[in-house]
């Protein structure tokens, strides 16, 4: 077993502060572990009930006969330091603690946390947390969430792994992934790192076969210098996208006092990134539109981006925005290209870049244009604007599925653009299927496409 392997592979639990009462943390947390389909020895730890969700129970972690890997606790903070020292004895080897009360209190609950953390470390025990809501592990059927499944979806198995001091966040990630059925190999939650931190688990990510995209939502971090040097060696053969939170004196205060992070100086911070591979962003949605495009389609081969649509006004503001950008630009087609359009596409279509079929342009349309745009060699990067709303298009809808579908052959970055109401969405979803990324509004895409070409160039230059 691979260092904090036990964490997402735990060869037997123990929930501590198991409740038999639905609506308790420790009854949901041992519901999301069975519910899961953990295929293991479930240990729940209560001092008064004989039996909870058909599991029998025990009063202490140290009446359980056999082994236990991982412990999970959600009991209050004052009783953490003896029941770390419990654990020892039972050589357990990692700790999730889910409960509050400790640092981010500050006064007494820091004197706790330092209590908690020593007895683990006399032990020779990990411990994720405290305040956190702890791990996901799809493929290891492992979830120590507190969050009903009948309120919060789960992600399938996939490459992405996500790590963030703060659960709500991490939550509103996983439950957008599986929107856009996205997969999720490793999910933590760490809450004040009192332990375990992202350093531990960038060292574990590098190694995991499962893991090859890291999205990190971080408030402060301690080892700055330490990260940076790992980042660099990671981020060549996996991206890494983080939101750093706490960036102004107040959003630092609130980050403090949140999880007890320390924030430190955002120059140094973001510059160290930088020539670490990272890619920093500053809100949560161009993080998903970023793991979106790196997982669904090929980096781009080079910044040019050619437009099709059926809409024109939508691809004004969007080269507006390329031409705002540092790394994008706008393609100029071939004239063997705009010869080829002209020659099967009617005269009042304009043959530019954006390529404007009109309102009337049907699926066939868009199926040679994109077949030639595709060939040129001046793009790169090809971006489809669809009206879905309009007749000539929602009638031929089926076959411009099947011609988006061969045109997504992954030799150039494709990137659709479509805004409506239930049948755009429908649309949009059946793109997603055939895994097609549609962003919008435009904007969006394209501050998403700026910074996976700057990691792109990145990469390049290191590779040179």
């Amino acid at each position: 077993m691979s260092d904090l392997d036990f964490f997402f592979k735990p060869k037997s639990i123990a929930v501590l502060g198991a409740s038999s009462k639905p609506g308790k943390i420790g009854y949901e947390v041992l519901k999301n572990i069975i519910d899961a389909g953990y295929e293991h020895e479930i240990y729940p730890i209560n001092i008064s009930a004989e039996e909870i969700l058909g599991k029998k129970t025990f009063k202490s972690i140290l009446d359980v006969p056999n082994n236990v890997d991982l412990a999970v606790y959600a009991l209050p903070a004052k009783y953490a330091p003896q029941t770390v020292l419990e654990c020892g004895k039972k050589q357990v080897k990692g700790i999730v603690i889910i409960s509050g009360g400790f640092k981010e209190l500050k006064g007494e609950g820091i004197e706790l946390e330092r209590r908690t953390l020593e007895n683990a470390r006399q032990n020779n025990i990990r411990i994720i947390g405290p305040n956190c809501v702890g791990i996901l592990s799809p493929k290891g059927k492992f979830d120590t969430f507190f969050q009903p499944r009948y309120a919060m979806m789960r992600p399938k198995p996939g490459n992405i792994s996500v790590l963030t001091q703060s659960g709500t966040f991490g939550l509103s990630i996983l439950e957008w992934l599986a929107e856009e059925d996205l997969g999720v190999a490793k999910f933590v939650s760490y809450g004040n790192k009192a332990d375990v931190d992202e350093i531990d688990m960038l060292k574990y990510l590098e190694n995991d076969p499962e893991t090859e995209i890291i999205a990190l939502y971080v408030e402060g971090l301690k080892y700055g210098r330490q990260f940076a040097e790992l980042a660099k060696k990671i981020s060549k053969t996996k991206p890494i996208i983080m939101l750093k939170a706490g960036r102004t004196a107040k959003g630092a205060r609130a980050a403090h006092s949140h999880t007890g992070s320390i924030a430190g100086n955002d120059d140094v911070f973001f510059g160290a990134m930088k020539q670490s591979g990272v890619i920093v962003v500053p809100e949560i949605d161009e993080m998903l539109d970023i793991i979106k495009l790196l997982v669904l389609q090929p980096r781009p081969k080079g910044n040019r981006v050619a437009m099709v649509t059926n809409g024109v006004g939508p691809c004004v503001i969007a080269v507006d925005e390329i031409e705002m950008t540092r790394y994008l630009s706008l393609a100029e087609l071939k004239e063997e290209s705009i010869d080829k359009l002209k020659s099967f596409l009617p005269d009042y279509c304009v043959f530019s870049n954006p390529l404007d079929l009109t309102g009337s342009a049907q699926a066939s349309w868009y199926g040679h244009s994109l077949e030639i745009i595709k060939a040129d060699e001046n793009v790169d990067i090809i971006m489809p604007f669809f009206v879905f709303q309009d007749a000539p298009l929602s009638e031929s809808i089926e076959e411009l599925h099947e011609i988006m579908k061969k045109i997504n052959d992954k030799e150039k970055t494709l990137v659709c653009i479509a805004t409506g109401g239930e049948f755009t969405e429908t649309q949009v979803k059946r793109l997603r299927e055939n895994q097609i990324p549609s962003v919008f509004p435009a904007k969006r895409a394209i501050e998403a496409l700026n910074k996976v070409i700057w990691y792109s160039m990145y990469l390049q230059k290191s590779e040179e």
